[in-house]
């Protein structure tokens, strides 16, 4: 049986929203910026909520096997759920009908299976390059000397699509800190575009999370990757 969203618990998500987009609208002057609720460990009835009662668009899950498990409960219509963990070339195949796009890709074996899966499916799917800018040993994603060799090595699969980049950031202890690194990335962004996703329908950089998404977006990022800020501390269940 489903569980039912209380009516304090549905106001808070109701509040935070409306407090991203205030925070959103001040950051981003005329541009489109795209708010994602990040909604690992989120039930459905939350998720629900924020989709069919706040305007929210677009969601993503970072773990295949809860993707999986709430999948038939989610409410679909209207609704763009990306994928943004890591992704496992064997988990492809649960997840290459469930989502619009897949945030996470960063290597070749992983675009390969990616390729073959959509292929299947009869549908090109859209991906974001993550990029390693930080150069973090605890994060994927490409180097961005090994971007332009990368994106030409995946080139050839036609069932692909790459829209953009995506980055995790550092963990900041100062603002000034967190615009260097966003201001780094987005510069990278401007570089790679002319040369490898020039011809890409609005072209896509993934970046800034709950703690830092205002600052991401004034140093050039269209979409934001939000989720304790929306739904509040995860609740991490064993």
């Amino acid at each position: 049986m489903k569980e039912r969203l209380s009516d304090e618990y549905a106001a808070a998500i109701r509040a935070n929203i409306a407090d991203i987009r205030a925070r959103m609208d001040k950051a981003r002057g005329e541009r489109d910026v795209t708010l994602l609720l990040a909604t690992k460990t989120v039930a459905p009835e939350a998720i629900n909520y924020a989709t069919q009662e706040c305007g929210v668009t677009d969601i993503g899950e970072n773990r295949v096997q809860e993707l999986i498990a709430k999948y038939d409960d989610l409410e679909k219509e209207n609704v763009n759920i990306h994928f943004i963990g890591t992704l496992q070339t064997n988990k492809v195949k649960y997840i290459i009908d469930k989502v619009c796009m897949i945030h996470s890709l960063d290597s070749v074996k992983l675009a390969r299976e990616i390729d073959r899966q959509a292929k299947k499916a009869g549908k090109v799917m859209d991906v974001l390059i993550e990029i390693n800018v930080g150069r973090e040993e605890s994060k994927s994603g490409v180097m961005p000397e090994d971007f332009e060799q990368f994106a030409d090595e995946i080139s050839v699969f036609e069932n692909i699509r790459v829209r953009g980049i995506m980055v995790i950031g550092p963990i900041c202890a100062e603002k000034a800190e967190y615009i260097e690194y966003f201001q780094k990335t987005y510069a990278f962004f401007l570089d790679i575009l002319p040369k490898k996703i020039h011809n890409i329908y609005k072209p896509v950089l993934s970046m800034g999370m709950s703690d830092n998404f205002d600052l991401a977006i004034e140093q050039g990022s269209n979409l934001i990757r939000v989720g304790t800020a929306a739904f509040g501390k995860r609740n991490y269940v064993k």
